[in-house]
């Protein structure tokens, strides 16, 4: 068996400590467990794959998690029966801490939420959740990367997005340039955001009209001469924002990494099941 030090991905089950509510669209939830010891964030907009129990159940359903195949390991989850395996939802580490040993998710509410918005107005101190996230800090699950010739940087994201988009401006280096676009549903859900980085943010509300991704950042200048572009959330409005700058800006694909967390009218389950090029980075 491959050891576990060599593994970049591992099962990791947790229970909820505490909860606390961010705004109307956000709730933050923070988890314990003893195999955290060997979890590592890599920091920036981290990913994760949290599985969740159905309603009634104590715990999420998964098979053994006592190898590192972890391939295995999902054929054989997927082989349950959907009604009865664990919920898997796709999330962002907002942050890790050591001494104690806790891990930060922060989670989009909507009024027709799915399974994991439902699981977390309700998530109480004890809850049980498995997650399958990091060993090792460079990993996969990191997509904000920023070239070594970059001299700014250009963020958009919606809420879905917005615990990525702080966590990227906690880790950037100081004076960085960025000029930052955050669209949320309310006003109250602005939030003070952390970053040593020479930054702009416009909130963009859409209870106030705000205007649509490409909308609010056409007007704007880019903020140095070789900028990098990240931008997550819905997918028709990254690929909009995708299409705006290296089509219209002229951008090299290859300085803009851009990732489509949900899709309006989909589940996760069916995103998956529908190509969409915002899954993949330029």
């Amino acid at each position: 068996m491959t050891t576990t030090e060599t593994v970049p991905f591992r099962f990791f089950p947790l229970q909820v400590d505490r909860t606390r509510r961010l705004g109307p669209s956000l709730v933050r939830i923070t988890f314990t467990g003893e195999d955290l010891k060997g979890f590592a964030s890599g920091g920036r907009d981290q990913s994760l794959s949290l599985f969740l129990p159905h309603p009634g159940q104590p715990e999420p359903v998964l098979p053994p998690l006592d190898t590192d195949d972890l391939y295995a390991v999902l054929g054989a989850w997927r082989a349950l029966p959907a009604d009865e395996r664990a919920v898997m939802r796709s999330y962002t580490v907002r942050e890790q801490r050591t001494a104690p040993d806790e891990v930060d998710i922060d989670f989009a509410l909507h009024e027709d939420g799915g399974p994991a918005c439902r699981w977390a107005q309700q998530a109480a101190k004890g809850d049980r959740v498995v997650v399958l996230g990091p060993a090792v800090p460079a990993n996969t699950g990191v997509r904000f990367q920023l070239p070594t010739d970059a001299d700014s940087v250009v963020i958009w994201a919606d809420e879905t997005a917005l615990p990525a988009a702080a966590a990227i401006l906690e880790w950037l280096p100081a004076d960085t340039r960025a000029h930052v676009h955050l669209e949320v549903p309310y006003a109250g859900d602005r939030m003070e955001l952390t970053t040593e980085a020479d930054a702009t943010i416009t909130w963009l509300i859409r209870e106030e009209g705000a205007p649509s991704a490409v909308e609010a950042v056409r007007g704007t200048e880019l903020p140095g001469d070789a900028p990098y572009v990240w931008i997550a959330g819905e997918s028709g409005s990254v690929k909009a924002l995708r299409r705006h700058f290296v089509g219209e800006r002229g951008l090299d694909r290859r300085r803009v990494t851009f990732v489509g967390y949900w899709r309006k009218g989909l589940s996760e389950d069916a995103l998956r099941e529908v190509p969409d090029e915002t899954q993949e980075e330029a």
